[in-house]
């Protein structure tokens, strides 16, 4: 019994990481002063100072991570391909 109440724990544990929500699209607006990123879908999202910023431009692909409650970007990754 013990056994499964560590499994199950452990579990519950690592799904809590599974739950942060992944944004990716298409820089079509930043401005790098106010650390706004607004994509392609019309949504925009200001990064914190205590997160790296990468080298944006528009055109630029991103991913955006957020934190479980969807309120904070956590992480910010970019590739240059241009459209």
């Amino acid at each position: 019994m013990r056994k499964l109440i560590l499994a199950a724990a452990s579990l519950a544990l690592m799904s809590g990481a599974a739950l942060a929500t992944e944004v990716n699209g298409t820089v079509v607006r930043f401005n790098s002063h106010a650390r706004v990123i607004t994509l392609d879908n019309g949504k925009s999202f200001t990064v914190p100072r205590d997160v790296a910023l990468p080298a944006i431009q528009v055109g630029s692909r991103v991913s955006i991570q957020l934190d479980d409650e969807r309120d904070k970007v956590e992480n910010v990754f970019a590739s240059h391909s241009m459209m």
